[in-house]
């Protein structure tokens, strides 16, 4: 891997694995986008081989994979025809193996890890980056740590540390916190996989591949997709432009950023036409896996999103939790944060700023089972009966023993 590129200064730098800030504006170093024609192998059954030419990878090591990619694009039909849209899927991405979608960055990052030698990686985390660079440190037998944000939910502490990384809970602001890792890993030459390492955000690109493909080749209308520290979105969205700068397609979706409204640096510069986002004072959310008062890729994806005719916008805590339940509807369990996508889309359909004609794909980062806490709150109705009643409560004729 040679150089990457500050999309600010127009500049481009050499490679620096304990940093992916560019070193004059200190925004988000990215791959360049390939010049010359590439093809995809779909006859592959890793994904990470199956788009191995758009990767800045000499080679793919299969066993460091766990199986990540390959996750299915379900069709919404019922909630499709509640919306009155022609299309509605969710590309299913907690069918990865450690049941979100940073296992996609994190199979890539630990690939390049492994190939510079590194012993050592770690990651700072909300929660679901955790157990994903624990599960490929431990698969790769790499030393992990991960830096955990107080307030994670247990769940996701547990996932992690089955995988035996050494786990440390950091008091005090995320956002330095997420700094002060990059520097700490420069003096003990530990590789710091965090949210907007370019490698990492190679890796998201996969997922906008894979829903091409997936379509037949189609490019959605919308996609929408929770928005936090900003590499996931950058990643999508840098797939859409390959493809349409590479010839694959005519055009990219209107890509829709959702945060939550506790949280939610981003839509608020947004909406005011800011180019820049200060950061969010005092969040509060149950979103934990999307809540960065202070994204390091924030500012980068404003830009991209103005240019690209993207839109960022933010749902309640309520909204996410009914979107949660209509998901669930379908048969999809994931977390509030990625339900976030869904309760965008009615929102903007009541609103009329998506239109009836369009077709949708919402993002499901993670699994429900990340954080179960969340239901609590809402018990779910159950009948208690004797066995000689069961008969009865089978045909609805009770309530309860």
């Amino acid at each position: 891997m040679g150089r990457l590129e500050c999309r600010f200064c127009e500049k481009d730098f050499a490679y620096d694995p304990f940093s992916p800030f560019c070193p004059d504006c200190r925004e988000p170093l990215l791959v360049p986008s390939p010049e010359k024609p590439r093809a995809f192998h779909p006859d592959k059954a890793l994904s990470l081989d199956r788009f191995r030419e758009f990767l800045p990878l000499p080679e793919i090591d299969p066993a460091l994979s766990l199986g990540e990619g390959s996750t299915p694009l379900l069709a919404l039909d019922r909630l499709s025809a509640k919306l009155g849209l022609p299309a509605l899927f969710a590309k299913n991405e907690t069918m990865n193996p450690t049941l979100s979608f940073k296992d996609r960055g994190t199979a890539v990052a630990v690939q390049n890890a492994r190939r510079m030698g590194f012993k050592r990686i770690g990651t700072v985390s909300t929660g679901n980056m955790a157990a994903s660079t624990a599960a490929y440190g431990a698969r790769a037998g790499l030393e992990t740590i991960v830096l955990l944000k107080e307030g994670t939910p247990e769940e996701n502490i547990l996932m992690a540390g089955i995988h035996r990384p050494r786990l440390i809970v950091v008091e005090g602001d995320y956002g330095r916190l997420f700094r002060e890792s990059l520097r700490l890993g420069r003096k003990h030459g530990i590789l710091f996989m965090n949210s907007i390492d370019p490698f990492r955000i190679e890796g998201y690109k996969l997922t906008g591949f894979e829903i091409f493909l997936q379509t037949g080749g189609r490019i959605p209308d919308y996609l929408f997709l929770p928005l936090s520290s900003g590499g996931h979105l950058v990643g999508l969205l840098k797939s859409f432009i390959e493809l349409k700068q590479l010839g694959f397609a005519d055009r990219i979706p209107v890509v829709v950023g959702v945060q939550a409204e506790g949280c939610a640096p981003l839509a608020r510069a947004f909406a005011a036409g800011a180019p820049r986002f200060s950061p969010f004072e005092n969040p509060g959310t149950i979103a934990h896996a999307i809540s960065n008062p202070h994204p390091p890729a924030g500012n980068l994806v404003l830009k991209m999103m103005k240019e690209q005719g993207g839109l960022i916008t933010a749902v309640s805590d309520r909204e996410m939790l009914e979107a949660q339940g209509l998901l669930a509807s379908e048969g999809l369990f994931c977390q509030p944060d990625s339900a976030t996508t869904l309760a965008a889309l009615v929102n903007l359909t009541r609103s009329k700023v998506v239109p009836r004609d369009a077709a949708a794909v919402l993002v499901v980062t993670g699994s429900g089972l990340k954080n179960l806490k969340v239901l609590e709150g809402s018990p779910l109705p159950r009948l208690r009966v004797t066995l000689a009643g069961l008969e009865d409560a089978l045909e609805g004729r009770t309530t309860d023993a």
